[in-house]
């Protein structure tokens, strides 16, 4: 068994800002370069603010589960699977609770990216853990989808199970 990679170049454009570059001409730097703005525009620079980027994952749901939230909300992100699951857009659940700049202590959901948890004022791990189980169930509650942390979660007695520890 091993890896194969294709000789020729063809990258993927179709997502956010890459679609503006031209495939004709766009080198693996351009969209290195293209990638790396986008997250620097969306997300807080760890040195400044602390964070540890997407804290949550996309959930994955049934279709039959889709199809229902689809009829609620029809602009709702999502992305149809090969397994027949559909995988949506955690911060986009997140946003559609009024969450962004939420805070519990000095922990709280980023205000341009709801995906993102930050320190804003020497938040402790139970404020950070206060607001991700917040979080967790505004979104539960009112899509009757439930995040899990993408973080891993360790304590001074090695990890834990990050949905325990918010739940």
């Amino acid at each position: 068994m091993g890896l194969r990679l294709k000789k020729q170049w063809n990258p993927v454009l179709s997502y956010g800002d890459l679609a503006k570059l031209n495939p004709a001409t766009v080198s693996a730097w351009d969209v290195f370069n293209a990638v790396c703005h986008m997250r620097q525009s969306k997300l807080p620079d760890p040195r400044i603010t602390g964070n540890v980027g997407s804290f949550f994952k996309n959930p994955l749901i049934t279709s039959q589960q889709s199809t229902l939230l689809l009829s609620q909300w029809p602009t709702m992100p999502h992305y149809p699977q090969v397994n027949g699951e559909v995988k949506l857009a955690a911060g986009w659940l997140i946003d559609q609770c009024d969450l962004k700049g939420f805070r519990v202590g000095g922990a709280a959901v980023h205000r341009q990216q709801a995906l993102v948890l930050i320190n804003e004022d020497n938040a402790t791990p139970q404020d950070i853990i206060g607001l991700a189980h917040h979080v967790r169930h505004r979104v539960g509650e009112k899509f009757n989808v439930w995040l899990e942390p993408e973080v891993r979660f360790i304590g001074a007695q090695g990890e834990r199970n990050a949905v325990e520890v918010i739940s």
